[in-house]
């Protein structure tokens, strides 16, 4: 069954088909999650993958070989910088999960890891990260029915985690759902209380 879930532990542990790097438009090995995944999967050859590559679009994904991670794929997404949310951040937000979630889909993944895009050094504000990304990844669920999809959300702060759990509970039927210390999972979705998170 498709589930919705959010676990505070690094996002290069996670066991996930696939794993989504918060990348820039270069491809190229940054710092923080970006940092961690280039480190965890071997920087050199995922630098090599990406280099083949030459770039993604801002909105866009891209994947490469896991390499020495336990995820069999790196999917790269770009997410916005935030300048104040009238530069079409919060479409471009969305855009980023979806296209993540598609390539995820078509490469035979079922499940994926993100970290919480944009939301680090390109200062996109928590709670709209938050809704963008919550809501990219419900209407993905909803679209594709057919399709079983374990989504996972690795943050490493219990700020972070706490905000994301709060949205999800005001977004998402409690019904079907288990909350534990490490994750909080959500198996039925409800539609009207998503209308406000619309990336379209």
């Amino acid at each position: 069954m498709s589930s919705i879930q959010i676990q505070k532990i690094s996002i290069t542990k996670l066991t996930t088909d696939a794993i989504v790097n918060a990348a820039n438009e270069g491809l190229w090995a940054g710092g923080g999650v970006c940092g961690a995944i280039f480190e965890a999967a071997g920087r050199e050859k995922l630098a090599e993958a990406c280099s083949a590559i030459g770039g993604c679009k801002t909105g866009d994904a891209v994947i490469t070989p896991g390499f020495q991670l336990s995820a069999k794929y790196v999917i790269h997404a770009v997410g916005p910088v935030w300048h104040g949310g009238d530069r079409r951040e919060p479409q471009y937000l969305y855009s980023a999960y979806q296209h993540s979630l598609l390539v995820a889909k078509e490469n035979g993944c079922h499940s994926i890891g993100f970290p919480l895009i944009s939301a680090g050094i390109f200062g996109y504000p928590l709670k709209p990260a938050w809704q963008a990304a919550l809501s990219a990844c419900k209407d993905f669920l909803k679209e594709n029915p057919e399709y079983e999809m374990e989504i996972v959300f690795a943050v490493i702060d219990d700020e972070v985690k706490a905000v994301g759990e709060r949205l999800c509970a005001e977004c998402l039927i409690v019904q079907g759902a288990r909350q534990t210390g490490k994750t909080y999972v959500v198996e039925r979705y409800a539609e009207a209380h998503c209308e406000e998170f619309s990336g379209n």
